[in-house]
């Protein structure tokens, strides 16, 4: 059953109860959310001073993901469908440039003054530099990719470390190793199930291999892809979420109302934590160290506290119809969840769900705000005001 609508009257209750309970005021952030909506095909900018939209940026096509510039106040947009990447400048709020280096994407992300887009026609790895916009040369794959990961190899004498790149491929089970510097294949390996995520541990030393169909993570060592274990899941992987320091991974899909805990250096999973109905997407805080996980079915947000034995479960909050991603802002005093049905998306106060009383085991915990945003919003990146 859907999770029904949430009420202005709902809403202020849970303002006026913040306000009794004698906490600090609330200050907004200063800067921007730009919110993909992949229905509408548009670009929400949400003001976060004042936590309104101040305009809805048109495209042409439908995004599906948000990248922050690394120094500059402005974002990145996915359309993989069209193979287009749209920038956008947060001092007009438009489109200021645009590349296609294909007909049909699948992920980027950023390293360095570049972003890498991952495409499947053709299938290659293409370096957008950031100062020209402009594809450069190709990397062609060997097979159609459905995942990659990058990450600096591991430094080695005083010349800084070279920038890698990891490419799974679910339609021949393989792995591909390759030097971003070169642009030359440098090793394949059969990944031995069907590889559906990657992540690079922090140190680039090995390769973590998410199997949804097999429920397994497959662990390979960085350069030589050779297999270290394969560790069987309650769930089919379909998200991963590493904790500050990289010491920690957590893992959620199908198959368990539960997130798996993995210790990446010791290769092993350590222990599985309920997480509400099935749990999707998820993100940490620093400080208090919080695992928020979306429960899409439920409409709520479920806050595990990962770092005290003691006190697993501390908030669930209801926050909308299928909650699809969650974002902190830099400050840590927000958490900001996307609902893919509702189209909107929910305002979660980090410090409301603090509660150090011994005896409190959880309590559901009020939103801040709740903003529309467009049709289908399915990722979103926070920037900082110029």
């Amino acid at each position: 059953m859907a999770a029904s609508p949430i009420s202005r009257r709902a809403l202020l209750a849970g303002a006026a109860s913040l306000a009794a309970c004698g906490r600090p005021r609330a200050t907004g952030y200063r800067g921007y959310c730009f919110v993909a909506n992949r229905d509408s095909r548009s670009i929400a900018v949400v003001d976060l001073t004042r936590f309104r939209v101040r305009r809805e940026i048109p495209l042409d096509a439908a995004p599906s993901l948000v990248l922050p510039h690394p120094g500059a106040a402005k974002v990145y947009v996915l359309a993989p469908e069209a193979g287009t990447v749209y920038e956008i400048d947060s001092t007009p709020l438009a489109v200021k440039r645009r590349a296609r280096a294909g007909n049909a994407a699948v992920d980027m992300q950023v390293a360095g003054d570049s972003l890498w887009v991952l495409y499947r026609d053709p299938a290659a790895l293409v370096e957008l530099p950031f100062d020209s916009f402009q594809p450069r040369r190709p990397i062609h794959l060997p097979s159609p990719p459905d995942a990659f990961d990058l990450v600096r190899a591991p430094k080695e004498g005083p010349q800084p470390p070279p920038l890698v790149a990891a490419t799974a491929s679910r339609k021949d089970r393989s792995l591909a190793l390759v030097s971003l510097s070169s642009g030359a294949i440098q090793k394949q390996a059969v990944a031995g199930v069907e590889p559906s995520l990657l992540r690079f541990r922090s140190d680039g030393r090995q390769l973590i291999a998410g199997s949804a169909s097999a429920r397994s993570l497959s662990i390979f060592e960085v350069p030589s892809l050779k297999p270290v274990v394969r560790l069987p899941l309650p769930m089919a992987p379909r998200h991963f979420c590493f904790n500050h320091d990289r010491g920690q991974l957590f893992v959620s899909g199908e198959g368990a109302d539960a997130v798996a805990i993995v210790y990446p250096f010791r290769t092993e999973v350590a222990e599985t934590m309920l997480a509400g109905r099935a749990p999707s997407a998820m993100q940490t805080t620093e400080t208090p160290a919080l695992l928020m996980v979306a429960n899409p079915e439920t409409g709520s947000i479920t806050v595990l506290d990962f770092d005290n034995l003691g006190k697993k479960l501390v908030a669930v909050v209801q926050v909308g119809q299928e909650p699809c991603d969650i974002l902190i802002t830099p400050d840590q005093q927000y958490a900001l969840v996307l609902n893919a049905k509702s189209g909107d998306m929910a305002v979660i106060r980090i410090y409301a769900l603090i509660d150090n009383s011994p005896t409190r085991r959880y309590k559901p915990t009020p939103l801040f705000t709740l903003i529309p945003v467009g049709q289908g919003p399915v990722s979103a990146a926070v920037v900082g005001f110029s």
